[in-house]
């Protein structure tokens, strides 16, 4: 069997922050450096304020845009009232992918203990973008990508992964290598 070729990505960065300005977000900072360094595009870059329908809009305004086919957010995902990601994004939800959010959890345990039982780090299937809610830390930003999404948007790796299956949520007609 042939080798498959790298398909890249559109990926929006979204960081979640009050405080944060894009000098000094350093998690969306390791999101863009991690995925251009894999040889995605980064199709979109911006920072929202901790506000449940800002975030929304955001979120709904980049799932509606055919240049963005990943949004990986950052920030927002703990259990204080400020914390809204996943609220913002539960109305866009076309599909909820929960092994994403029990995978990172397991893996974060090694790192953190059991503190990684207040994220609330998800994903999604959002109409015909995937959405990853990642928690504001730098590590968790880097653990996420490394440990589960880069492989899972690496169109060569198998036995499936995120990429190959795109055409088939788009309705298009599957390639013959997935």
């Amino acid at each position: 069997m042939a080798a498959r070729e790298f398909i890249p990505v559109g990926v929006g960065v979204l960081t979640v922050s009050d405080t944060r300005t894009i000098h000094d977000d350093r998690s969306g900072a390791v999101a863009v450096e991690l995925l251009e360094r894999a040889g995605h595009r980064i199709a979109a870059r911006a920072i929202v304020k901790d506000n449940r329908d800002l975030i929304r809009a955001q979120l709904a305004a980049w799932i509606a845009d055919p240049e963005v086919e990943v949004v990986i957010t950052t920030g927002g995902t703990g259990v204080t009232p400020r914390d809204v990601t996943p609220e913002a994004l539960a109305p866009l939800i076309t599909k909820p992918i929960p092994g994403f959010g029990e995978l990172f959890r397991w893996l974060s345990f090694a790192e953190i203990g059991t503190s990684t039982v207040q994220s609330r780090a998800e994903a999604a299937l959002c109409d015909q973008t995937y959405v990853f809610l990642l928690p504001g830390s730098p590590g968790g930003v880097r653990t996420a990508l490394e440990k589960v999404l880069l492989p899972q948007l690496d169109h060569r790796l198998g036995p499936c992964n995120f990429v190959m299956l795109l055409p088939r949520i788009r309705g298009e007609r599957e390639d013959a290598g997935g």
